[in-house]
């Protein structure tokens, strides 16, 4: 299968400091990829060099199976950076129709549509971009990035800024863009919860270093602290607890609020395990379940991890 993105080996060498060292990932075709990491961890420079605004000292990078340094790849690319590259006094259509033609899009018309029409903009088409809210610019930035049809989004933090509200849209933007219009989305950023909704696929970087990479939810299973959440319509008797504490089996780790978490050793016993138990100890149950570590948890575990190198 041929990747929408390759990295191998990619270094990058700013004045004194080594801001890349030798990393490798691949974005799959169709992946919502996140691309994590602290600030100054090399994330800008990467996505520098995946546009062809820096050169790498040394490694193979290719979109679509194809060298990047070529004018026929770089048109796959549709972009969207900080700042947004749009024109206040231009109207939204004006501002797409500018960047078609850049990108030479013989009929733009049609394509221009399409992309106000996916981003939600299609009835302020003809309003200035100058008028605009911090939510608005960045779809209109993101219909920019795909006015020329390009088979891979490089997105550098598309809801940074954003209300709430409007980051809700741009995930589900993003999630339409990958689904309908099968595309490839890479996308940078420090908000974690946005990355573990929408993003199959991670890469985290640290001191121009891989030290975390694939997909996210085999990560959470592997990375993360399997667990087991119980919760009861009121409180537990001291002498349950006590008895919670004396089954090493269970692994009973804390109770908060109306809240009993468990980590049970791998294979050694399941939910319905600690569940009979307080029931048959009177415990009334309102819900159970299994829990996996959130990619916040595994972000500060790495992390963590590196300091103490």
């Amino acid at each position: 299968m041929i990747e929408a993105i390759h990295l191998e080996g990619v270094s990058k060498t700013l004045g004194y400091r080594e801001i890349l060292k030798g990393i490798s990932f691949d974005v799959h075709t169709g992946d919502i990829f996140g691309y994590l990491g602290p600030n100054g961890a090399g994330k800008t420079t990467t996505i520098r060099i995946l546009l062809g605004l820096l050169r790498a000292d040394a490694g193979t990078i290719r979109i679509t199976g194809q060298d990047i340094n070529t004018t026929e790849t770089r048109l796959k690319i549709g972009f969207s950076l900080d700042p947004d590259g749009l024109y206040d006094t231009m109207t939204a259509v004006e501002n797409l129709d500018y960047y078609a033609q850049i990108y030479g899009v013989k009929e733009p018309a049609p394509q221009i549509e399409k992309a106000l029409s996916l981003v939600g903009l299609a009835e302020r088409a003809n309003d200035r971009a100058g008028t605009f809210s911090r939510g608005m610019r960045q779809r209109l930035s993101l219909a920019r990035a795909m006015v020329h049809n390009p088979e891979v989004l490089i997105l550098d933090e598309p809801t940074a800024g954003v209300d709430p509200s409007g980051q809700i849209e741009i995930r589900q933007i993003l999630l339409n863009i990958a689904r309908q219009g099968n595309k490839t989305v890479m996308l940078s950023s420090h908000n974690l919860d946005e990355v573990q909704r929408i993003c199959n696929r991670i890469a985290l970087i640290d001191r121009g270093e891989i030290k975390l990479y694939g997909e996210l939810d085999s990560l959470r299973r592997k990375m993360g602290r399997s667990g087991v959440v119980i919760e009861v319509s009121s409180e537990i008797p001291e002498g349950i607890l006590v008895e919670l504490k004396n089954k090493p089996q269970f692994g009973f780790r804390e109770l908060s609020g109306k809240r009993l978490i468990f980590e049970p050793g791998a294979g050694t016993t399941g939910v319905g395990d600690i569940v009979n138990f307080l029931v048959t100890h009177g415990v009334n149950i309102e819900k159970a379940g299994k829990s996996e570590a959130s990619l916040e948890e595994i972000y500060a575990a790495i992390l963590k991890e590196v300091e103490q190198q």
